[in-house]
């Protein structure tokens, strides 16, 4: 039998989706499976958004420029000029998806067995993309001590070497929910400055930052204009994650050039996604106001509530909507799967992602996993309830 390529076997499995078979037989058992596991907002997608793909004219769906309809990435510039970021529609290439951004944004700046540098626990499917472009992931620790914090330009320094290219940085984090400061982007700066490196930076969070917080983004950082290449996404921002639409923004001509070489290798983003996408420039403001207070409702009634039980200790997030949650059990990773395949409560039970899965080494993620408040309070209420109720049940407790 023919093998599969090395690189295949490289690829590692989801973290936030290795346990589906089990909610799946859960629920074909009867139980409620509420799914705190995966970033999944059950917030309304805007209707305009919804309107404009069913209203949509057309006899022939055809290809669109490689780049994406020049149209959309025209109002996208505008969208980006109103959250502060100056940048032209000719310096933004639509994708299929954000992970398709940071796909082309690794394949365009990295070789084989180049490094890139990210502070852990960070989204696991960085390590699939990094895989898929034959680059090492290195990490550097941020502690829950800190609320994961930002760690410190030493730690960074230390972890460079000779085939470090890249940086990258997703803020607001995916999955602490932690919001790096302007000050520390900063930090960041002088390290890409004194060694000429890539700031890959995800913000496809931006619009979740709270209690007063401001997001400031790293196309705004002076003196790495060139250096900076933005991975975005219209999945959470309009609770739209299945048209698969993103973006990659860059001010560095080389780096464009290459990455549309891949756009055009894939011929071009779809086109649905990228009605519903252009569409969505049109929310309105009441809606991103609705949706603000939903998540800061919910955020303060789950981390109140998860710091109620004992040996629980969920820090506060900044943004986004998720957060790491230090757990007292032997194994979280055995815990998530138990929950699902031998607990139930009141017919309920709980999914959540082990956090084993978003560090480079697992052991450091044991005792904690990640849980994302994308439902609404009721079922959040339930969840919490249920959760609790299987720690107290757990045969592992520490």
């Amino acid at each position: 039998m023919p093998k599969i390529s090395q690189k295949g076997a490289n690829m590692p499995s989801s973290p936030i989706r290795k346990l589906v078979p089990f909610a799946e037989e859960a629920k074909r058992q009867g139980k409620k499976v509420y799914h705190l596991n995966i970033g999944q907002p059950d917030i309304v997608t805007p209707k305009v958004a919804l309107e404009a793909v069913k209203n949509w004219d057309v006899d022939v769906l055809e290809y669109s420029h490689s780049a994406g309809n020049e149209s959309y990435r025209k109002g996208l510039a505008e969208y980006y000029k109103s959250v502060g970021i100056d940048i032209t529609s000719d310096q933004i290439l639509i994708t299929t998806g954000g992970s398709e951004a940071i796909t082309f944004a690794l394949m365009s700046t990295l070789d084989e067995g180049d490094e890139i540098i990210i502070p852990e626990p960070f989204y696991a499917n960085y390590n699939g993309f990094a895989a898929a472009a034959g680059v090492k992931v290195k990490t550097i620790y941020s502690s829950i001590d800190t609320d994961f914090a930002l760690p410190s330009i030493e730690e960074f320094e230390k972890a460079i070497t000779p085939r470090t290219k890249g940086i990258v940085l997703v803020n607001p984090n995916n999955p602490t929910g932690y919001l790096y400061s302007k000050e520390e982007l900063e930090s960041l700066r002088q390290i890409v400055l004194k060694h000429d490196l890539y700031l890959y930076a995800d913000e496809v969070y931006r619009e979740f930052c709270y209690d007063g917080h401001e997001h400031f983004s790293a196309m705004n950082l002076e003196g790495i204009e060139q250096n900076v290449i933005l991975m975005d996404s219209v999945s959470k921002r309009y609770s739209m994650c299945g048209v698969r639409i993103g973006a990659l923004i860059t001010r560095n001509k080389e780096v464009y050039n290459t990455a549309m070489k891949f756009a055009q290798a894939r011929l071009c983003p779809p086109s649905y996604g990228q009605i519903a996408g252009e569409a969505a420039l049109n929310t309105p403001k009441e809606y991103f106001e609705e949706v603000y207070n939903e998540y800061i409702d919910r955020r303060n009634f789950m981390v109140e509530e998860l710091n109620k039980i004992e040996g629980v200790y969920c820090p506060k997030p900044k943004g986004a909507f998720y957060t790491v949650v230090q757990i007292p059990v032997d194994d979280a990773d055995y815990f998530a799967q138990w929950m699902l395949s031998d607990f139930e409560y009141k017919g309920q039970t709980v999914m959540v992602a082990p956090a084993s899965g978003f560090y480079a080494n697992p052991e450091l993620g044991k005792q904690q996993v990640r849980i994302a408040y994308v439902l609404k309070k009721e079922d959040l209420k339930n969840a919490v309830e249920t959760f609790a109720a299987a720690l107290k049940a757990y045969p592992g407790k520490k």
